[in-house]
């Protein structure tokens, strides 16, 4: 018997449904191929995808790339020509956020929100012109809430949202500024056992931050709640429409239609109205972050003699100077005079905030005098050429910083052409042998890393080291040995002997016994020199000097008594 095939055996039973079976087959293979068809079209997306990105989000994302670097670029090579008092007055945190963070607004906005903003303003127009092609009955209805949006939009990004968005970026500059000032003064917290709460400007900045952002959150509450009511209830405003024409006529099948796809298009208003918004937010954040750029460059640089003069000597001369600071009333200096001689150690004393690191700060222009000069070799240092100025003097603070890179570098920094022998004599000089003799890696170790830390003390002897390899012929010596303690002090003085030798020194100090050798002692007050003469011929005089050596007598002699 001939073997029949299944298929036509079964279709013999199949009766009328046989189409049905037919048609089975035929959706199942349009299926297939229906099945592999989202592939083709991914390989069409990555095409146009790779095709249209060198004309669009490549070239926008390039040209903000380039002007956020080169804003930043512009306003760091600024502050390498501005007097470092202004930038000390502006504040580390607050510079580092407007050059990182308002480069970084203008980037956003140029390689995102502005290739949008053509969109964001042809859109609404196109959405009216639509409301009105189909009916221009539902077409007014829907503009009812459109335009209660547009006023509720307002409260919130009209004229006031300008002034807002200015404050909303102080008080995070002055938090971010605030918050570097205090991680720098931790030492100070651990030296003197004092809470979190000493620092008040910290506290005030995060206080003031946090009273900003929650009056202006619940000053948008309402507007906010009342436009996302309205741009989100034009269908209820369609609907209504729609039952009151039922109720004048009977509503015939276009007027159906018509409702049908108004209830259906109207929902992209709200899209397209928060884009709106959102685009004219961004642009108030850059046009700030563009006057905060401004500010910085609208310091003032440190003004160059047009002819500079060579100093004869490093003889230091105040002659009637009188200073202030930005946006105080009271002189921090008063008409100070005094002479720095050659090759002799001037210390400066007296109570905090007298004028001393104002002196010391004066020197090397900081700042700039107001009024009187001063002079270094007989050369008003405004006539001295800056890298002369610099080349003449070393400055070492009290909290000296080291870069986070080798040893060999950070001392370095003081003579870059230096040779390792140079190197390794000037770290003797400044007692530095022991700290090298306990680093993984001698000179090549690199601060920071892998848990290799130093003290600050130690780390103020490698910047004296620093100083030494530099060998200026003007030392200015600012509190440094504030926060060492007993073991490092006595190295970092020994330090200081090697640095003076030969140079004209001005020493600030706290402790009377790290200047009781000096060759002239100031004692300054209420920014004026109130007292002036040696150790010897100060004690005599039974003034201010001597009152501060008795306390410091006292202080030395205080001990904790056993239990």
């Amino acid at each position: 018997m001939k073997k029949e095939k299944v298929f036509p055996r079964l279709m013999g039973y199949a009766g009328k449904h046989k189409i049905l079976t037919y048609l089975s087959l035929v959706f199942s293979a349009i299926s297939g191929v229906l099945a592999i068809m989202p592939f083709v079209y991914i390989y069409f997306i990555i095409r146009d995808v790779v095709q249209v990105a060198p004309g669009a989000l490549m070239c926008s994302h390039i040209a903000a790339f380039r002007i956020a670097g080169n804003m930043r670029i512009k306003a760091t090579e600024h502050l390498t020509t501005i007097p470092v008092g202004e930038i000390e007055e502006e504040g580390s945190g607050k510079l580092r956020k407007i050059i990182l963070d308002s480069s970084s607004a203008t980037e956003t906005y140029l390689a995102h929100q502005l290739p949008d903003m053509a969109q964001a303003m042809l859109m609404p127009i196109a959405i009216i012109v639509i409301l009105f092609i189909f009916d221009y009955r539902l077409g007014l209805v829907s503009l009812i809430p459109i335009i209660l949006g547009f006023l509720c939009m307002f409260k919130m990004v009209g004229p006031k949202m300008k002034k807002d968005m200015a404050e909303y970026q102080n008080a995070m500059e002055s938090m971010n500024n605030e918050g570097v000032e205090y991680v720098r003064g931790i030492p100070i917290v651990k030296t003197f056992n004092q809470s979190i709460y000493t620092f008040k400007r910290f506290k005030g900045a995060i206080d003031n931050y946090s009273h900003f952002c929650i009056s202006y959150t619940k000053r948008c509450r309402g507007p906010m709640i009342a436009f996302e009511i309205c741009v989100n209830s034009v269908f209820a405003f369609l609907i209504a429409m729609a039952l009151i024409m039922s109720g004048v006529k009977a509503t015939d099948q276009t007027f159906i239609l018509n409702l049908i796809f108004y209830i259906v298009f109207t929902p992209i208003i709200s899209t397209t109205l928060l884009r709106v918004m959102y685009m004219s937010e961004n642009t108030m954040i850059v046009e700030d972050a563009l006057r905060r750029v401004d500010s910085i460059l609208s310091i003032e640089p440190l003004k160059e003699a047009d002819n500079p003069l060579m100093p004869k000597g490093d003889e230091i001369r105040f002659d009637n100077v009188f200073f202030k600071y930005k946006n105080k009333e009271n002189y921090a200096l008063d008409g100070v005079s005094f002479v720095a001689k050659e090759n002799s150690i001037t210390a400066l004393v007296g109570p905090s905030g007298g004028g001393k690191s104002t002196i010391a700060s004066l020197i090397n222009r900081f700042y700039d005098v107001e009024k009187g000069s001063i002079s270094i070799g007989g050369v008003d240092v405004r006539n001295i050429a800056k890298e002369k100025l610099m080349d003449e003097i070393s400055y070492v603070f009290q909290d000296s910083k080291l870069l986070k890179t080798t040893i060999l570098e950070n001392v370095k920094m003081g003579k870059k052409d230096a040779t390792l022998e140079e190197v390794e004599e000037a770290l003797r000089l400044a007692q530095c042998d022991d700290i090298i003799a306990k680093l993984p890696n001698g000179l090549n170790t690199v601060i920071g890393a892998k848990g290799t830390y130093l003290s600050g003390g130690e780390m103020q002897r490698i910047s004296l080291a620093r100083a030494i390899l530099k060998n200026s012929k003007i030392i200015i010596l600012d509190e440094a040995t504030a926060f060492a303690d007993p073991e490092n002090e006595y190295l970092i003085q020994k330090a200081f002997q090697n640095l003076s030798k030969n140079k004209t020194v001005i020493m600030i100090a706290h402790r009377l016994s790290t200047i009781k050798n000096a060759d002239k002692i100031l004692v300054v007050n209420d920014g004026k020199i109130v007292e002036e003469g040696t150790h010897e011929s100060l004690i005599k005089g039974n003034g201010i000097y001597t009152n501060m050596w008795n306390d410091y007598q006292i202080s030395i002699k205080w001990r904790v008594k056993n239990a």
